[in-house]
């Protein structure tokens, strides 16, 4: 009976384990927006890009596990990469230079903590550079075997934050409730039933990249914010629907929409993929 007792004592702890380690989109909905990305890379992108799927699915997680609270230095220097609360810039605009240029004007024009205003279109620029460069190695020395898997990484990383990018409440300062005059907070908890709707209703990469095209980008600096700007525009909708209890229990109207931000997110993600492939042949020379 003892014996009993403590294997029931086990299976009770690690249950709680599994639980507490349930993909916090959530980790299925980045896997998804990004698996479906993958689907719709046309044929003049390497084949091992194309058929990378679910490393570029795996890898789209990373910068959630890089939130770990036990990596203090890297919880701190990520935190900031995956929204941008757009009312907190005042009506200005960051800068089209670099992070740091942005941490400048949050510091001493908006007189704000960068991280807490958010640094998402950064994150984005950066993760699409790195691919480019390495779209660029593979082009040069394509037998060498490092270089595909650096892509595939760089590849995932970025599709993390286009698809938060996606997300509306990763816009806003009302990213998990709006709050009231008296000091509350109006439908608190409205960003996790967004957040893990696709992942709850079975979204799967099939049926977001249905007719999804990749197209290459002009100016991505450009089109990112333009992106931001109407993700933005959705967070009036996010709450509406949430007020009818549609993030709860589905309605066609609530489906369609998580449906259309999901391909909205795989849409971009597809893009900067391909724009980075076909950026890359004309870069110049690393040294």
């Amino acid at each position: 009976m003892r014996r009993i007792a403590l294997l029931i004592g086990g299976l009770v702890v690690l249950v709680g384990l599994v639980a507490g380690l349930a993909p916090a989109w959530w980790s299925g909905g980045h896997e998804s927006i990004a698996a479906a990305a993958a689907a719709r890379l046309p044929d003049d992108i390497p084949g091992f890009f194309r058929r990378g799927g679910k490393h570029l699915a795996h890898f789209s997680v990373d910068p959630d596990r890089w939130k770990n609270r036990e990596a203090l230095f890297l919880r701190r220097s990520e935190e900031g990469n995956h929204y941008l609360d757009m009312e907190d810039l005042d009506g200005k605009a960051y800068p089209a230079t670099n992070r740091f240029d942005a941490m400048k004007m949050a510091y001493t024009e908006l007189k704000k903590d960068p991280n807490k205003i958010g640094l998402l279109p950064y994150a984005i620029m950066e993760n699409y550079e790195r691919l480019m460069v390495a779209f660029y190695d593979h082009r040069k020395a394509p037998a060498d075997e490092s270089v595909p898997m650096k892509c595939l990484v760089y590849g995932g990383t970025l599709a993390h934050y286009t698809g938060d990018a996606a997300m509306p409440l990763h816009t806003t300062t009302d990213y998990d409730g709006r709050r009231q005059p008296g000091g509350g907070v109006m439908q608190k908890g409205i960003h996790s039933r967004i957040d893990g709707f696709p992942e709850k209703n079975g979204f799967t990469p099939e049926e977001i990249c249905r007719g999804l095209q990749a197209k290459a980008i002009g100016n991505v600096w450009e089109h990112v914010n333009a992106f931001l700007i109407e993700s933005h525009g959705q967070v009036g909708k996010c709450y509406d629907l949430d007020a009818k209890g549609a993030m709860t229990t589905p309605t066609d109207e609530s489906r369609a929409f998580i449906l259309a931000r999901c391909r909205a997110g795989a849409q971009l993600t597809l893009d900067l993929w391909y724009t980075a492939w076909v950026r890359s042949e004309k870069l110049p020379g690393h040294w």
